[in-house]
């Protein structure tokens, strides 16, 4: 039997939750059982009263406000728990389209892909300004780089996960999940698939990108982060390299003057020079360092996995479920 869990994270979205759940699937080709899950990050308005009264399957509520990130995490361990073979995450201002799930979990009930992401075709959205398109399509390009995978929509929270995906899920940031588990996946190389998706008219400004800059700081931070977790040694490498070619410049500009012979003065280069090798090497063994710790992190994040196997095959857990 499949079994598809659809969650919502929500934020204080009592007005908006009712029409998103109403445009959701009870049934999926290919699907058994199609149940949704609610995730209330310490709302004050309500979100999770009006869940249980339209029908939600599972709500899990926060005492405080933890973040969209803890709040995906903590809907996927959910979900596994409830006996999900296939989770749908979306959003709760239905910026997605409902008839758009079956594009999603097709690919893995075909056993195709194991993370299926929404593609809005960020490049030629109307309700999107040319700056924010052509920032999105530039951030889906470098995120794309970084993980090693084609990615048309980087930041698209409308996807779907296997089982064991989201059982392999790991989120550190506070910010969002879209890019660190893109970045995570591709490391894994695991087998992620885009599909072209429609969006309804938008129902609220973006609680995520208060503005611009913020968004370009907080995304670049994300990306350098988890790239450097997964790829140390092709950063420091990368890094400590520049710092020894730049300490080369100045040394090559001391010798040329001593060997022309002008062997007085130019001290101030070789000094540089020396400095910038000597960080540069520096650099590169830290780099080798942060090596044998990713090694390490492969190892937890394995232990992470079955831990969470275990504890999702345990009977004795329980989330907080209605009556519906």
């Amino acid at each position: 039997m499949t079994k598809v869990i659809i969650q919502i994270p929500c934020y204080n979205e009592a007005a908006t939750l009712p029409g998103t759940l109403r445009d959701l699937p009870r049934s999926l080709p290919g699907v058994d059982v199609v149940e949704w899950l609610v995730v209330d990050d310490g709302s004050q308005d309500g979100t999770a009263e009006v869940a249980r009264a339209h029908g939600v399957s599972h709500v899990v509520q926060f005492d405080r406000n933890r973040g969209l990130a803890a709040a995906f995490t903590a809907g996927l361990e959910a979900s596994v728990r409830a006996g999900a073979d296939i989770i749908v995450n979306t959003d709760a201002d239905n910026q997605y389209r409902a008839t758009d799930i079956a594009a999603l979990v097709t690919p893995i009930v075909e056993r195709r892909a194991e993370l299926v992401i929404g593609d809005r075709r960020v490049g030629s959205l109307p309700n999107f300004s040319w700056l924010k398109r052509r920032l999105q399509v530039m951030g889906s390009w470098v995120l794309g780089r970084a993980a090693e995978l084609e990615t048309p929509d980087a930041t698209s929270g409308f996807r779907a996960l296997s089982r064991d995906a989201a059982l392999r899920t790991l989120v550190l940031s506070n910010y969002s999940y879209t890019l660190e588990t893109l970045i995570q996946a591709g490391a894994r190389r695991a087998s992620v698939m885009f599909v072209p998706i429609g969006i309804n008219p938008q129902t609220r400004p973006s609680r995520l990108m208060r503005s611009i800059p913020e968004y370009i700081g907080k995304s670049t931070v994300t990306i350098v982060r988890a790239y450097a977790m997964y790829r140390p040694l092709r950063v420091f490498v990368t890094l400590g390299g520049t710092l020894i070619v730049l300490g080369l410049l100045p040394g090559l500009r001391f010798v040329w003057f001593y060997l022309t012979g002008s062997r007085v003065g130019h001290i101030q280069s070789l000094i540089l020079a020396a400095i910038l090798i000597i960080i540069g090497f520096q650099v590169i063994l830290i780099g080798l360092v942060a090596d044998v710790l990713a090694a390490n992190r492969k190892l937890l994040e394995e232990v992470v996995y079955r831990l969470r196997r275990r504890d999702a095959a345990d009977p004795e857990t329980t989330i907080a479920r209605t009556d519906a």
